[in-house]
């Protein structure tokens, strides 16, 4: 008898929502430069879209900008971040105080978080305790957050009891195990191990510790290019204390700001005076990072596009991306990995190098593949890059 075929491997459950639209929150209390965070971004992106409270901020990337030199296309569109402003969170907030439960339904309509950390002194900008205190403040936000989320859990349990009897039912053990991890344990939800069962009741309930976190330290332009803070360590090791392998970047408002009212050539060269680098492209691209996305290449002379897909998308998938069609009738995908195309400088000296690859419909696509599909429309082969 022939060898049982290997049954493929399910990719692992992921905790969170399932798309390539998603937004990353600003959060914090009062006058801890959020806004001038946002405004940065906003002023960054002129040539995106933007909305108040939202604005959609091109991802920095190295590969994208060397395409785009090598191809020099007709059209350019880089992936995207989108970033939701929140208004300050005051302690009580899970209570409704300051309007908390509305700017809290806000975060969870974000899939990420950028928690924002005031670190400076400035008398013209009075904080809302008075006293500059970052680690009171953090543990403030993180209090708020985990009443909220006890609240929603008890809750939802409650809702399964008050119903017909659902005991040994998956959605009810799901609920109960929720309910114990963060009412009785208080633990948060995204350091937590879960099964298939559980994050499928958790992703349908989006509670707000399930979503990643990543603490931005706003320090004075003084301290930002000094690179010294008397709270940073205080700060770090806060954090570290309650999360495993925390993302914690350091940046300054002001000096970001500075840069961009300088404009490009004339920021380049106070970057250079000062000895210093802006810390937006690092905090722009750990935040698509943390949302679990990553994109794909297509590039030519028409166009050089970075498509934004889910890690662990399949080829197929990942071609549906571009247009329906290409899904349904997928028939190949040829990948050049990009560091490949850079070392040997075209897509011709790739495939004499026997690097250019045929894929089919179980190849995972990889964080910066350059594509080419292959598919049928019905009235016989069509390839297309876009």
């Amino acid at each position: 008898m022939p060898p049982k075929k290997k049954e493929a491997e399910k990719p692992s459950p992921l905790l969170g929502r399932f798309g390539t639209s998603l937004k990353c929150g600003i959060v914090g209390l009062p006058n801890v430069g959020k806004s001038t965070f946002f405004n940065v971004l906003t002023k960054s992106s002129a040539a995106a879209e933007n909305f108040p409270f939202c604005t959609i901020v091109p991802v920095p990337d190295e590969r994208y900008d060397f395409l785009v030199d090598s191809f020099k296309p007709a059209s350019k569109v880089p992936a995207y971040l989108h970033v939701t402003d929140i208004a300050g969170l005051v302690e009580g907030a899970h209570e409704g105080k300051g309007l908390g439960n509305a700017f809290l339904s806000h975060i969870k309509a974000c899939d990420a978080i950028f928690h924002v950390v005031r670190a400076f002194d400035d008398d013209d900008v009075t904080h809302v305790e008075g006293v500059v205190n970052p680690v009171r403040d953090l543990e403030v936000i993180h209090e708020e957050l985990r009443l909220k989320v006890m609240g929603d859990a008890s809750a939802l349990e409650k809702t399964v009891v008050r119903g017909n009897d659902k005991k040994g039912r998956p959605e009810y053990d799901a609920l109960m195990k929720i309910q114990d991890v963060v009412v009785d344990q208080k633990k948060e939800v995204r350091f937590c191990e879960w099964g298939t069962n559980e994050i499928e009741v958790l992703n349908r309930h989006l509670l707000l510790t399930a979503k990643p976190v990543i603490y931005l330290v706003n320090l004075s332009e003084r301290d930002y290019l000094r690179k010294k803070n008397k709270w940073l360590l205080k700060i770090k090791e806060w954090i570290v204390s309650r999360e495993p392998n925390p993302t914690i970047i350091p940046f300054s408002g002001a000096f970001e700001s500075k840069l961009v009212d300088l404009g490009a050539t004339e920021a380049e060269e106070f970057l250079k005076a000062s000895n210093a680098q802006s810390a937006l492209s690092k905090i722009v691209t750990t935040g698509f990072r943390a949302l679990n996305l990553e994109y794909f290449f297509t590039a030519g002379k028409d166009e050089v596009r970075a498509w934004t897909i889910m890690k662990g998308t399949k080829a197929p998938q990942a071609a549906g991306k571009i247009h329906t069609d290409f899904e349904k009738g997928f028939i190949m995908a040829e990948v050049m990995k990009f560091d490949d195309y850079k070392e040997l400088e075209s897509e011709a000296n790739v495939k004499a190098a026997g690097k250019y690859r045929q894929q089919g419909r179980n190849y995972t696509v990889e964080d910066g593949d350059i594509i080419f599909f292959k598919f049928n429309a019905g009235a016989g082969l069509t390839s297309k890059k876009k």
